[in-house]
């Protein structure tokens, strides 16, 4: 079974929730992997290199910022690793980590609704994936969890925000 670690005073809702964002961004990830691989999960086009880099850095950028959401519920997202020069040691400022993260929130929760509104409005349909076939329903159950992703990293940087300030204090209630 997975093991879910957290700092003690973390929801455990919070914790489970910033250990699931990796998690289904990963699917998305290994389709695109598989994509410039040549693997048939689309309609097969010839790409040049500078798109197969492009796609390979996509799915690793997005891997990357989905990790970061683990920093809402571990150490070193509140105090600066020693191994950092300069910072190490020093508590991370409660809105340097709530900010980028409400505002990735923002930006994924838009780019979730162009990618619908294009997909239905058949913006997309020249790609060759949206032909009915299997590589349909393919790209269709990798990139499904993505809709989770936006509420989810919300959710934690509020939980982060509360837990980080008054709001989590007796005092404040």
């Amino acid at each position: 079974m997975l093991k879910i670690t957290a700092l003690p005073d973390v929801p455990r809702w919070a914790a489970l929730a910033a250990h699931a964002v990796p998690w289904i961004t990963l699917p998305s990830g290994l389709w695109r992997v598989a994509l410039v691989a040549g693997l048939p999960v689309a309609a097969q086009e010839q790409r040049g290199t500078g798109e197969a880099v492009y796609v390979l850095m996509l799915s690793l950028v997005s891997e990357a910022l989905a990790l970061l959401t683990l920093g809402l519920v571990r150490e070193w997202g509140e105090t600066v690793p020693g191994w950092v020069p300069v910072l190490g040691g020093r508590q991370v400022p409660t809105m340097a980590a709530v900010a980028p993260a409400l505002l990735g929130a923002v930006g994924l929760f838009g780019l979730l609704g162009w990618a619908i509104y294009a997909q239905i409005a058949g913006l997309g349909s020249e790609s060759g994936v949206t032909d009915g076939t299997a590589q349909t329903a393919l790209i269709v159950l990798c990139y499904i969890p993505l809709i989770a992703w936006p509420p989810l990293l919300t959710a934690v940087a509020l939980a982060y925000y509360r837990r980080r300030t008054a709001c989590a204090s007796p005092e404040a209630a």
